[in-house]
């Protein structure tokens, strides 16, 4: 995916995807992170991935470690991939976050086609109402610039508002922008809460790995809490670390903070107590990635019904208005 595309498409996901199961699978295997891009960047899923794995492997030769290499690609990796993939070069656990990162993009493909083929139809039905409703009214006046006023004047804005929504929508962007996205969509039914709870799969698979990796409890949690990809989160977790570092338990953290839900909490606190934290943490993130999944599923096969059922009700309120003022106009016509 380019850094500057504005509207990324299925094939771009689906692409991305292969590149990090071939990546999980090759690591898995044994091969070390630079004999994997090596192999990957001889024939890589796409043509336009050749030029930034060849700068990722020439980093790595000159001394950088595979998370800052990928970083210096100029954005060709998004924020929320690099941040999980830093994770999983601490962790020793790359192949478990790429395998990650290929069912995520596999997911979003998936959806992303199922999206654009249940609003095929409705979308041909907005476009044929709005040029032939207005075609009689040209046809009897032969008014050129009202006719393309009232059908390109209308797609062209929406269009660009649909465009903007896309772009806005992805995860490429800075961390002030994602905030913004992040807020706008909070308190959305589904959508929202199934962006929090992925966001939770996430932090509860990062902070599972790395503390089965030995780092530090407090770097574990600032770390993924940044891997979550939700601003919200990493804004709570950084904000706690002078409590933990003073005596406060991660645990103490996580009950007092209003960015949990009481099942996270309450399953880490026992984790916690129990020092079954690692079993806990994978049961928390299946959890919630069941649930988010399940959520934003449902959001992909409601949202074309809605958006057809918007354009049947605009198609009839144009059918009965046109037919209102041809009556009116008959009716002038005859007189009383």
């Amino acid at each position: 995916m380019s850094p500057s595309a504005i509207v990324i498409t299925p094939g771009q996901l689906t692409r991305r995807a292969e590149l990090y199961h071939q990546m999980a699978q090759l690591i898995a295997a044994g091969l070390p992170i630079l004999r994997a891009l090596e192999q990957i960047g001889r024939h890589p899923p796409s043509r336009s991935f050749r030029a930034p794995l060849q700068s990722i492997i020439q980093d790595i030769n000159a001394g950088y470690v595979f998370a800052d290499a990928a970083a210096r690609s100029g954005g060709w990796i998004a924020p929320f991939d690099l941040a999980l993939l830093q994770a999983g070069e601490k962790s020793g656990r790359l192949d478990a976050c790429f395998r990650v990162l290929a069912d995520y993009y596999t997911d979003r493909a998936r959806m992303a086609r199922q999206m654009i083929g249940d609003l095929a139809y409705p979308l041909f039905l907005f476009h044929f109402a709005i040029f032939i409703l207005p075609f009689a009214q040209f046809f009897s006046t032969g008014n050129l610039t009202v006719y393309l006023l009232k059908t390109v004047g209308v797609i062209i804005p929406l269009y660009g508002l649909a465009l903007l929504v896309i772009y806005a929508g992805q995860n490429k962007h800075g961390e002030s922008w994602r905030a913004i996205v992040e807020r706008i969509l909070h308190p959305l039914p589904l959508l929202g809460s199934g962006r929090r709870e992925l966001a939770l799969a996430r932090l509860a698979m990062a902070l599972e790995a790395l503390i089965n990796a030995g780092v530090s409890i407090v770097d574990a949690w600032e770390l993924a809490g940044t891997v979550s990809g939700s601003p919200y989160l990493r804004r709570k977790v950084h904000a706690w670390k002078p409590n933990v570092l003073a005596g406060q338990t991660p645990a103490e953290a996580v009950t007092e903070s209003n960015a949990f839900p009481d099942l996270f909490a309450n399953q880490y606190h026992s984790g916690e107590i129990s020092g079954k934290l690692d079993e806990t943490l994978k049961r928390l993130r299946q959890y919630y990635q069941e649930e988010g999944s399940r959520k934003i599923h449902a959001v992909c096969q409601w949202l074309p019904r809605i958006i057809y059922l918007a354009v049947a009700l605009f198609i009839a309120y144009r059918i009965v208005s046109f037919y209102s003022d041809y009556f009116q106009q008959l009716n002038q016509i005859m007189g009383p």
